[in-house]
């Protein structure tokens, strides 16, 4: 019997990855092409669509090389990437600029805009979420007020991992959960929003068509077969935003099961079996990559990039017996945090180091350590920001519970889950089984796997899931659950306690900023 390969794509901000998989879900090659992106302006984050095209092209022949199969053997490609990017096209396919990225600051007022023009709650309760800068509709509303000569030229509007299907097949085409982050989406339908569009003004004719992620879409041209290696006619599937296809990749596709990534930033997802909102918009509400299903997904900006900043600050010690001992520094201070008991004596860490996003969309946030006295070591410090995180990570949990999702298991993922100590905190936190999985590839896994299902390689999302992901270790809550159960309400106590003096410090640090620039 001839093998069946699946090729998932991940258009990322820094680079294009292609994974290869057989039917069995083995990784057979990865290959990743880097790229830079461009910050023009303060708060600005752009990056040439070309970058999208040549990361891909680069990635596909790579890994066709490594491999060494036949490109005939590859049943269906799956494409996933970084979201909410707005790629302009004119009326031959040719970028007008360069692609406004997810993380791209400028257009508060055009958000501000928007919901001034159909009012906060129409809008949660059409799109999901409140309109974020960091999504397509404002980006396109900020180049029709600032660069009007590119505007009347647009022809068609991308996501980035879109841009890349577009060369690969010549058609236009997205996928239902990358296109719930462009606040132009109707996400209970699942389909674009007539009235987001209408009153933004926006032509309808501009956005791509939309099918479920599984389904294939379009075919490998011939142009994009001379260029990549692959063969002319094959299939590519819907695929789906980073994180839809990431939650796909470690087996987030039934109720109860949740994810807990400690990546620089931390996401807790949960797959939904109907749409729900949170009634502040404090949680996303998008479509999941699995056909007829929604996620809730709350950001805290600073998850391991906390733990990363504390290791650089005030981890010297530790990086000189990593580098004398040949240990990994983190594996030295969480040795020592382990010493210290949980709760660390009533000392709290507020990871709000960048600002935060989820439940406190507030950019003025800071860190903190509170509650220090002459008692604590440096391994309270050090267990006391694994905590703190854990703590922003149950704050997206506890919105979740709110909602009617009640996690009966949480898959850790990201670098912080490495960690044994970290991983026993987040059972305690949260009160809840904490499991690792053998899928580390993230959301080019998860589109290979959408692949296999659009080929028929699967019978369904949750039938390869269940093909492919296995648990690979578990923790449960141990009897400090009830400590932590006492020291969560104090934490949740410190930001509204807080709040006037970050917008405070704030002002007095952009006061002195412009004395200086005098």
């Amino acid at each position: 019997m001839m093998s069946s390969f699946l090729l998932g794509i991940d258009v990322s901000t820094t680079a294009t990855k292609a994974l290869l998989i057989d039917e069995r879900g083995a990784v057979v090659a990865v290959v990743a092409t880097e790229y830079p992106f461009e910050t023009p302006h303060p708060l600005w984050s752009e990056q040439a669509a070309s970058l999208f095209w040549d990361g891909t092209t680069h990635s596909i022949r790579g890994v066709l090389e490594k491999s060494r199969i036949n490109p005939k053997d590859i049943a269906a490609i799956g494409l996933t990437g970084q979201m909410h990017g707005a790629t302009l096209l004119d009326a031959h396919g040719e970028p007008l600029r360069p692609c406004i990225l997810w993380n791209d600051q400028r257009t508060q007022k055009q958000c501000d805009e928007i919901t001034a023009r159909l009012g906060a709650e129409r809008v949660l309760q059409l799109t999901g979420n409140p309109v974020l800068t960091g999504f397509t509709a404002p980006k396109i509303l900020w180049v029709r007020e600032n660069e009007p000569e590119v505007y009347r030229r647009v022809a068609k509007i991308l996501l980035p991992k879109d841009y890349a299907r577009y060369k690969l097949t010549g058609e236009f085409f997205s996928d239902v959960s990358d296109s719930s982050g462009t606040s132009l989406f109707d996400v209970g339908q699942r389909a674009w929003s007539e009235e987001m569009l209408r009153a933004l003004d926006i032509p309808r004719a501009w956005m791509p068509e939309v099918t479920e992620s599984p389904v294939v879409s379009a075919k490998i041209s011939a142009d994009a077969a001379r260029a990549t290696g692959l063969i002319e006619g094959t299939p590519v599937v819907g695929g789906g935003g980073d994180q839809a296809a990431g939650a796909i990749g470690t087996g987030i596709v039934r109720s109860g099961i949740v994810s807990a990534t400690l990546g620089t930033s931390g996401v807790v997802f949960a797959q939904s079996d109907e749409y729900r909102i949170e009634p502040q918009g404090r949680l996303h509400a998008f479509c999941h990559a699995a056909p007829g299903k929604w996620h809730l997904m709350g950001v805290m900006l600073s998850a391991a990039g906390s733990f990363r900043w504390y290791r650089d600050a005030l981890g010297a010690h530790e990086k000189a017996i990593a580098a004398e001992t040949n240990q990994d520094a983190y594996d030295v201070l969480t040795r020592a945090a382990g010493t210290a008991p949980a709760g660390c004596e009533g000392l709290l860490f507020l990871p709000y180091l960048t600002g935060e996003r989820t439940p406190y969309p507030d950019p003025n946030a800071r860190g903190a350590f509170v509650g220090l006295t002459v008692r604590h070591t440096k391994a309270h410090l050090t267990r006391a920001v694994l905590e703190g995180v854990s703590y922003g990570l149950r704050d997206s949990l506890e919105l979740m519970r709110a909602l009617g999702i009640t996690p009966t298991q949480v898959r850790a993922s990201g670098g912080g889950a490495r960690s044994a100590l970290w991983r026993q905190i987040l059972a305690d936190v949260f009160d809840a089984e904490i499991v690792t999985v053998n899928v580390t590839e993230g959301a080019a896994y998860g589109a290979a796997l959408l692949a296999g299902v659009g080929a028929g390689v699967y019978r369904d999302v949750e039938s390869a899931c269940d093909a492919v992901i296995q648990t690979t270790s578990r923790d449960q809550p141990s009897d400090a659950r009830s400590i932590y159960a006492e020291y969560y309400p104090r934490y949740r106590a410190l930001y509204p306690a807080l709040i006037a003096e970050f917008d405070a410090l704030a002002r007095v640090v952009a006061d002195f900023r412009s004395l200086q620039d005098l």
